[in-house]
């Protein structure tokens, strides 16, 4: 696989610090800041999308708010061989993991998974990983309380 050349600049740097933090400030309002055309940030932000520098665009939505206050981390044992993901795709088509992570070690797998509470959990795990072939352990670490919780990069100042 090629390695992608991304050729950021200072001004594409500035940009992605601003869309991350709210990715809903208009081409203008970022225009304002960097003291350029409205124009030329579009055409600026279409070359990041079509760059794959920016990726998507998402809402961050309060789990609290859907009943989902249950965080949980699984590291998983599984079958699979070394570059072979057969086990980890499969885990990523569960709705609940919002995240799977091939990792070094004992466990081939972390999984970072929200459920309402612990009868979800276990409901979880009986019926969606219960029924992948290929895991043959599990451990689980529940969170007790998050501290920090953050998608967001360091973007580089300088370059």
């Amino acid at each position: 696989m090629a390695k992608l050349e991304f050729n950021l600049d200072q001004i594409d740097y500035q940009i992605l610090r601003i869309m991350q933090d709210n990715a809903r400030t208009n081409n203008a309002d970022i225009a304002r800041e960097l003291g350029m055309a409205p124009s030329a940030i579009l055409e600026r932000v279409k070359k990041l999308e079509q760059k794959e520098v920016i990726l998507q665009y998402n809402a961050k939505i309060n789990p609290g708010a859907l009943d989902q206050k249950m965080l949980s981390f699984i590291f998983i044992k599984a079958q699979d061989i070394i570059g072979v993901q057969k086990v980890g795709f499969m885990l990523a088509e569960i709705p609940e993991v919002q995240e799977v992570h091939d990792i070094a070690g004992d466990d081939g797998y972390l999984i970072k998974v929200r459920t309402t509470d612990a009868a979800g959990l276990v409901d979880l795990m009986r019926n969606s990983l219960g029924k992948i072939e290929g895991i043959i352990s599990t451990r689980t670490t529940i969170v007790l309380e998050t501290v920090k919780e953050e998608q967001k990069l360091v973007v580089p100042t300088k370059k």
